[in-house]
Formats: structure tokens, C-alpha cells, sequence
């Protein structure tokens, strides 16, 4: 098993949907078990900007989840039931990779 991170990036002056606190606690409910660290929203964000040039993205980190799961594969299936990508929240799916390693 390795160890993904789920981070969810959006709009960080956009507004909650109706029922979103319900379906983010049911879509945590669902991960049970693989979830390794809950993670945290977030607030303020600054970015800075690589030097030679980088992304220009819009979105911006606004919370994040780690899960334990058998690959990438598995780590994805996780990150779609994530009630933010109905509501403009992609999510990111990254692997975890021990420092020094």
C-alpha cells in the first residue's frame, strides 16, 4: 500500500453549496479506513511565482486528504466520489514518496 495525497484546489473566494459540509462528512465517512491523515482545509494562500515561468493557474490549494491505497489507480477511484467536483473543485492526486527514498 502506498500513500496518496488528495489535494483539493479551487476558487478560494468561492461559496459553499448547500448541503456541502454533509456530503464532504458522508464522502469521509466513505474513505474510512484508507484515510492515513484528515488532513486540514485551508485558509490564506500567497503564491509565488517560479522564476521561469510555471503554472498560471487559477485554482489554488484549498485542503487536502491523505489515503492509503494499492496504486495511483486506486488512489483515483478514491478521489472520485469527492462531492467538490460537481461543485468547481478539481482534485489532485499525488504519491507520497519517503524523504531520502
Amino acid at each position: 500500500m502506498s500513500r496518496y495525497v488528495l489535494a483539493f484546489r479551487g476558487d478560494p473566494n468561492r461559496s459553499a453549496e448547500p448541503d456541502a459540509e454533509a456530503a464532504w462528512g458522508a464522502w469521509f465517512a466513505e474513505l474510512g479506513p484508507t484515510i492515513v491523515d484528515a488532513g486540514s482545509r485551508v485558509g490564506q494562500v500567497r503564491r509565488l511565482a517560479a522564476q521561469q515561468g510555471g503554472d498560471g493557474a487559477e485554482e489554488v490549494l484549498t485542503g487536502y486528504v491523505v489515503v492509503e491505497a494499492t496504486d495511483i489507480d486506486d488512489a483515483v477511484t478514491l478521489a472520485q466520489g469527492c462531492p467538490g467536483l460537481k461543485s468547481g473543485v478539481s482534485v489532485e492526486v499525488a504519491e507520497t514518496v519517503p524523504m531520502g527514498g
